[in-house]
């Protein structure tokens, strides 16, 4: 039993390793979802109207994020194994792909969002409640999403600096990167929502200025910091001389990236479709959820770190071809992050009953809330090991294989759940949750049994490329 366990632990040299680059990611995501906190709060002091607007808003750009992150990291699993093998070409092609897609991701989704804002809006206010507070909470969304479109180029530019950076190991710079922009959105919130020193008080498009205004601050730290640490970060060295890269090696980067961004894309779709079906139930579910989020995102800072760490410990382990020792690694960062999820979930479930008191809103909005923080702790662990799990498979290239592990899951398996149980009964939104979040169990165990298997350990840039 011990010799077992022994398996899952490692020594402190171990920990050591993987908290360097876990704890600024950690911290990073710490303290953007600390001030999302109170940014959370500012507009849920307006009231529920501009609070549930602006969540809706936020889950449409959340699909956004997601597409974006598909991209930057579907790419970012070739950035890390060349690092690992000292291949400053290779980085830097790499980098330039990411900018060319995230652009042109960039400008379609701008699109979309621009022609669509209305219906997809107006598609989570049909649920029971009062058609008064549907039609401001559809004006307030509205208003935060056209300004907030504004901001999706620097976004993806950013991704792809931060992504290229912390592929590398460089995870302080962007953490840093952040953290400023964070409060540069602080204080724009402060300044703009209530109207502070004599500035109007424009509430939920104060809170979409500020942000808009925090991303260009994100992405000139990153371009200056890159663009005057060249001896640090060679592969920014003639990165914009030219847009072009080896055709063999942008077909590698695009077909190991079309399945994870179409992954990324429909999980998120996923998840803005479960969030509808719980909102045709009540249109108080919009708002609770969004409180349930915001807390969520706070708690599951260390999980989420703990995954990204995985993707870039084990994908330059991969890259040095050291197959066991990939394997070893992930098994036991695995483990580490289960634990963290567990620690996590029962402080969410000790504070379910506080942290909705924070919020503005009627007492059916909080006590809903209150069911729904409590679900999600009680289900963090088994997030941590599937969001482990996930990290693990796609650092060997295994895209195609993470699709079917983790959104075909979710369009086969919870969609459909979520939408039934909203169709054709009558279980309220908490039953509901916990029902479509309990069917993540059978996800768990699949997952565990692909990091078993070991074929995911794959290394993408030795045999593949003298083939080529």
């Amino acid at each position: 039993m011990t010799m077992n366990m022994k398996k899952y632990i490692g020594d402190r040299k171990f920990y050591r390793k993987i908290l360097i680059i876990a704890v600024p990611i950690m911290v990073q995501n710490g303290v953007s979802n600390f001030v999302g906190l109170l940014d959370n709060l500012m507009i849920g002091r307006v009231g529920t109207n501009a609070l549930s607007g602006v969540a809706i808003a936020n889950q449409l750009i959340f699909v956004f994020y997601l597409l974006i992150f598909g991209a930057t990291a579907g790419v970012g699993i070739f950035t890390a194994q060349y690092h690992g093998c000292k291949d400053t070409e290779g980085v830097r092609n790499s980098f330039r792909c990411k900018i060319v897609t995230n652009t042109l991701l960039c400008i379609a989704s701008i699109a979309v969002y621009a022609l669509f804002d209305r219906q997809l809006i107006g598609s989570f206010l049909e649920g029971e409640g009062n058609p008064a507070d549907a039609a401001e909470t559809l004006a307030i969304g509205l208003d935060y999403l056209r300004i907030m479109l504004i901001a999706l180029i620097p976004i993806g530019w950013a991704n792809a600096y931060s992504g290229t950076l912390r592929d590398t190991g460089q995870t302080r710079v962007p953490m840093v990167a952040s953290v400023i922009a964070i409060f540069v959105n602080l204080i724009g919130n402060a300044l703009l929502i209530y109207g502070f020193f004599g500035l109007p008080a424009l509430g939920a498009t104060g809170a979409a200025i500020a942000t808009v205004l925090s991303r260009f601050v994100e992405l000139a730290v990153l371009m200056i910091y890159t663009a005057t640490h060249r001896e640090a970060h060679p592969f920014i060295v003639g990165a914009f001389a030219t847009m072009k890269i080896p055709r063999r090696q942008a077909v590698r980067f695009v077909l190991k990236s079309l399945p994870l961004m179409a992954n990324e894309t429909l999980w998120a779709l996923g998840q803005t479709i479960m969030n509808q079906c719980y909102s045709f139930r009540s249109l108080d579910a919009v708002a609770a959820l969004n409180i349930n989020s915001t807390i969520w995102n706070l708690f599951g800072v260390a999980f989420l770190a703990m995954g990204e760490a995985v993707g870039i410990v084990v994908g330059q382990i991969l890259g040095r071809g050291e197959m066991e020792k990939a394997k070893d690694h992930a098994r036991k960062m695995i483990a580490f992050t289960f634990a963290l999820g567990t620690v996590f979930g029962i402080l969410m479930v000790v504070v379910s009953p506080f942290f909705p008191l924070l919020y503005k809103t009627s007492q059916s909005v909080r006590q809903m809330a209150t069911g729904v923080i409590l679900i999600s702790g009680v289900f963090m662990p088994l997030c941590a090991y599937m969001h482990a799990s996930y990290f693990t498979l796609r650092a060997g290239g295994n895209t195609l294989v993470t699709f079917l592990f983790d959104s075909c899951y979710v369009w086969v398996v919870s969609v459909p759940a979520a939408f039934l149980l909203a169709h054709e009964t009558g279980l309220s939104v908490l039953w509901m949750l916990f029902i479509v979040q309990a069917l993540d169990l059978i996800k768990c165990l699949i997952g565990g049994a692909m990091v078993r298997s070991g074929v995911w350990a794959k290394n993408l840039t030795g045999d593949a490329e003298k083939k080529e």
